[in-house]
């Protein structure tokens, strides 16, 4: 496994891969890596010839510096996780390398800007658009493999994409989760014991909600049943919970198997802010 920091050093190797004609499969991550983030290493080296890891914790998509310094940062962990799981390159840029000058351009996703993450974390995906495509243009994949538990940033990636015209296709890893059901993320590692125990409430009004519209209860009530669940756990404060169209992220009041396929979640656990999402049809 090599670790490449800068677009100079990277140039070279692209090439000779280019050259052989094989394909090239790309994970991009923010480090603090879990099970979730291997589950897509595993899909790239199982289906790809070569694959490259990113790591880099992106200051553009972050709301607070607080949230931004307080992102749990564990390169040599992290790195060793990515040598035992067969990766091939490790991209390690600073923010000098991807942010050498101050950026003017920004993104608008359209709809997707005024629901859920969009509208709870205003230029969050200006953020997330602005990195994805430095790392699209200077890695130059066939291929980039995303986590569902992320799945309006999926949207926005994949309209990205389509867009722009990147010459690659995107795949999509289903969830990780604990064997309690909270779903893997980062962020976990700075949830305390109690927070921790709490924080399955999330994956626990998903299955609950997924059961009782498939057995023909309505939306308004799973909803209000879920606010009083969250209102009524100490340190726990729901931020949305959603019925919708997981690709068009339409969000609708009746629950349809055509249209609302999908709910998603997020709310804060003590300090930390996490999200989940399940498909009620697959």
């Amino acid at each position: 496994m090599k670790v490449i920091r800068t677009e100079a050093e990277w140039k070279p190797i692209w090439a000779a891969i280019f050259k052989e004609g094989k394909q090239l499969g790309f994970v991009p991550t923010m480090g603090a890596l879990h099970q979730g983030h291997l589950d897509l290493v595993a899909q790239s080296t199982a289906s790809m010839d070569y694959t490259v890891v990113s790591i880099f914790v992106n200051p553009t998509q972050f709301n607070s510096s607080e949230d931004f310094h307080n992102y749990p940062q564990t390169l040599e962990a992290d790195l060793a996780q990515l040598k035992a799981a067969g990766t091939d390159y490790v991209f390690v840029p600073s923010v000098a390398t991807l942010y050498p000058q101050p950026t003017h351009l920004r993104f608008d996703f359209g709809d997707l800007e005024h629901v859920l993450e969009g509208a709870f974390r205003p230029g969050h995906f200006n953020g997330v658009g602005l990195v994805v495509s430095k790392l699209f243009h200077l890695i130059q994949p066939s291929r980039a493999f995303f986590g569902q538990k992320d799945l309006q940033q999926v949207a926005v990636i994949k309209r990205l994409v389509q867009d722009l015209s990147f010459g690659l296709s995107i795949e999509v890893v289903p969830t990780r989760r604990e064997k309690d059901g909270l779903a893997m993320s980062s962020r976990n590692m700075r949830l305390n014991p109690e927070e921790r125990q709490q924080a399955v409430l999330l994956y626990q009004q998903l299955s609950q909600a997924k059961e009782r519209l498939l057995a023909g209860e309505s939306w308004k009530q799973i909803h209000s049943d879920t606010a009083a669940a969250f209102a009524t756990t100490p340190t726990c404060k729901l931020e949305y919970f959603a019925l919708l169209h997981p690709e068009k992220f339409e969000i609708f009041d009746t629950f349809t198997q055509e249209d609302a396929r999908s709910l998603c979640i997020a709310a804060y656990i003590g300090p930390v802010r996490l999200i989940d999402n399940l498909p009620i049809i697959a």
